[in-house]
């Protein structure tokens, strides 16, 4: 079953459960990650309430969307509900490889000049909310839908540049395996993912793990990693992460 495509607030208040009714997973404040990306985060899930950004790096194809989907994964299998807003190149194929459930992934690529609207509509009844940020947004605007998502328990992921994240999480680094002299085909990419942020998130932080194309993402190796050996570390796990102090 393909993500559910949403347009107009009809659709939306179909989605959503009224502003006034309780949130039934108030008790239930970190939503699941993947194992190798616990480390990224201050605390090792993604808080209810919080916005944890995904900047889009140079070039644009940069593995940000691959972030994105594994980001994602553990939190819809355990039964939440996502919603992805204004990234049209977002594509149920990859989202069920990478394990996100489609019956409970809604998918809004155009929004509009409505984008505030239907972001907010989202937040009352998504757990977790993407979306990209337009070159229009305001730093008004953008903290208004942080202050929404802080009171209604939803997890903010702005896909691109946002001032005041959680947490801002970028690949860095990526380099793609499989590829022979001329000939081979895209198996996996090896990526490092950094993260920096504020409170409990200021100490920046670094992994280098394997986004493959069969949806199961892994932390790669300290062996296998190109960090260099002066500013890496071991960490429990058998991955590398890369910090300051």
């Amino acid at each position: 079953m393909a993500g559910r495509m949403v347009g107009g607030s009809a659709a939306l208040a179909a989605l959503v459960r009224p502003a006034s009714a309780p949130d039934p997973a108030v008790g239930h404040r970190l939503l699941p990650v993947a194992p190798e990306l616990t480390g990224l985060l201050p605390h090792r899930g993604l808080r209810r309430g919080s916005t944890v950004a995904v900047t889009v790096g140079q070039p644009r194809r940069s593995g940000g969307t691959s972030l994105v989907l594994a980001l994602l994964a553990e939190a819809s299998r355990a039964g939440s509900w996502c919603a992805v807003v204004g990234v049209p190149t977002f594509g149920a194929g990859a989202a069920a490889e990478a394990g996100i459930a489609l019956d409970r992934l809604a998918l809004v690529p155009h929004p509009g000049p409505e984008w505030p609207t239907v972001v907010a509509a989202l937040i009352d009844g998504v757990d977790v909310v993407v979306t990209a940020v337009p070159h229009t947004v305001s730093a008004p605007v953008a903290d208004r839908l942080a202050a929404r998502a802080r009171q209604r328990g939803c997890v903010l992921v702005p896909y691109g540049r946002w001032t005041g994240a959680d947490v801002t999480l970028q690949v860095v680094r990526g380099v793609w395996e499989g590829l022979g002299a001329g000939r081979g085909r895209l198996r996996r990419r090896e990526v490092t993912v950094s993260a920096r942020g504020r409170g409990a998130a200021a100490r920046p932080k670094e992994i280098t793990m394997w986004l493959p194309g069969d949806g199961l993402t892994r932390v790669v190796p300290p062996a296998a990693s190109a960090v260099p050996a002066a500013t890496a570390g071991p960490r429990p796990g058998g991955f590398t992460v890369v910090g300051s102090g």
